[in-house]
């Protein structure tokens, strides 16, 4: 079991104010990578009184302890998600802005092989792939 957001800013030495407590624990639910204001949409109908300036610092400071992840998807605002140890590619819907997260072991191979033939050990990468949904 993965540690909740929560968890992870108290190993991490973060204080977890109320308001911090309730973005993360919104974050830490969120099964897609809001932006900020989606963010700031949902921990406000937690709490009102939270304002977009503490949502844009608490991501930002959860990003820079390296709890959250942002994501600049061509034609979108910055998204984030949450850093889990597990690597995952990413196919964006250039229509609606879904983001499906996949992990394909072929591309993973062909990755390495590339790296290979030019001399290099890859050590990361990030894939995004940009579509729109075939019609049916």
């Amino acid at each position: 079991m993965q540690d909740s957001i929560e968890q992870k800013c108290i190993k991490k030495g973060v204080k977890l104010t109320d308001q911090r407590k309730i973005i993360a624990k919104v974050m830490s639910e969120a099964h897609d990578h809001p932006d900020v204001d989606e963010l700031y949409k949902r921990v406000s109908s937690i709490d009102p009184k939270i304002s977009i300036a503490t949502v844009y610092r608490t991501v930002k400071l959860f990003e820079e302890v390296g709890i959250l992840t942002k994501h600049e998807f061509k034609g979108s605002k910055a998204r984030y998600e949450e850093i889990n140890e597990g690597h995952h590619d990413h196919l964006i819907d250039l229509k609606s802005g879904e983001i499906i997260e996949f992990v394909d072991y072929e591309i993973e191979k062909l990755q390495k092989k590339v790296a290979d033939k030019y001399g290099y050990t890859l050590v990361d990468h990030k894939l995004e792939l940009y579509g729109v949904k075939k019609k049916s």
